[in-house]
């Protein structure tokens, strides 16, 4: 790879990967895409960047967002004609993005959750603080025979720094997943640095572009530059082209 100074010479290449496992198009079930138009134009620009698939995972939050399966795959299903009428190239499928908290927790024994790939399941918890009983709710995924993955692991404010807190995660089963723009600043310094640790350690399974609307992919070609970004697409570890 020919570098400039710190930087590569050309953009990174997300057609490696193939797919996007973690984003927000299906229009108006959560904070993502607005409209049927604001989703149709995310996705031409993301099939221009390279992807070939799209796993969008709405929220599923029992506080805010109260997306059930039926309402994700009907939206899904809405999204996916838009997207045959408007002509793109591009296969879209969706699971789900659920927020760590009691009914949450609760739930996981008893209640089939939308997962994707080989039974991934995607979760977040809050950025304030870790959940008490979050090692509990990833022995009762890994229980349930899901395969737990933490989005956005890098911006959790209270692990920077902590990183035998990763190393931690990853022992007890769970696959790690990062937002792109994280290595480009867009969520803070000591994000960036978290995410470029990350990725020196190796311990990134997944890469998702976490867009909600257009301006996350016009911050999204340039962190394309960033040596971080190559190193992790060009790691070989990702397990986003096998979706």
């Amino acid at each position: 790879m020919a570098f400039f100074g710190l930087f590569p010479k050309r953009p990174a290449d997300l057609s490696v990967l193939k797919t996007d496992m973690h984003s927000h198009f299906i229009p108006g079930i959560d904070d993502g895409a607005k409209t049927i138009e604001d989703s149709i134009a995310m996705l031409r620009e993301m099939r221009a960047l390279g992807y070939r698939k799209v796993i969008t995972t709405p929220h599923v939050m029992s506080d805010q967002y109260r997306n059930t399966p039926e309402i994700i795959m009907s939206g899904r299903d809405d999204l996916r004609r838009a997207v045959k009428e408007a002509g793109i190239d591009i296969e879209v499928d969706a699971a789900a993005e659920y927020y760590f908290d009691y009914p949450f927790e609760k739930s996981i024994p008893g209640e089939k959750k939308l997962t994707f790939g080989k039974n991934y399941l995607l979760w977040e918890i809050s950025f304030m603080n870790k959940p008490e009983t979050v090692n509990d709710g990833i022995f009762a995924m890994i229980t349930r025979e899901y395969k737990p993955v933490l989005a956005h692991v890098e911006r959790y404010p209270f692990w920077h720094g902590n990183y035998a807190a990763y190393e931690d995660l990853i022992g007890r089963g769970t696959l790690l997943q990062m937002n792109i723009n994280s290595i480009s600043g867009q969520y803070g310094a000591p994000v960036k640095k978290a995410a470029e640790w990350l990725i020196d350690h190796n311990m990134i399974s997944f890469l998702g572009t976490d867009c909600h609307h257009v301006g996350h992919l016009e911050i999204l070609k340039k962190t394309l530059l960033e040596k971080h970004v190559h190193k992790l697409i060009d790691s070989g570890k990702l397990l986003n082209v096998t979706l």
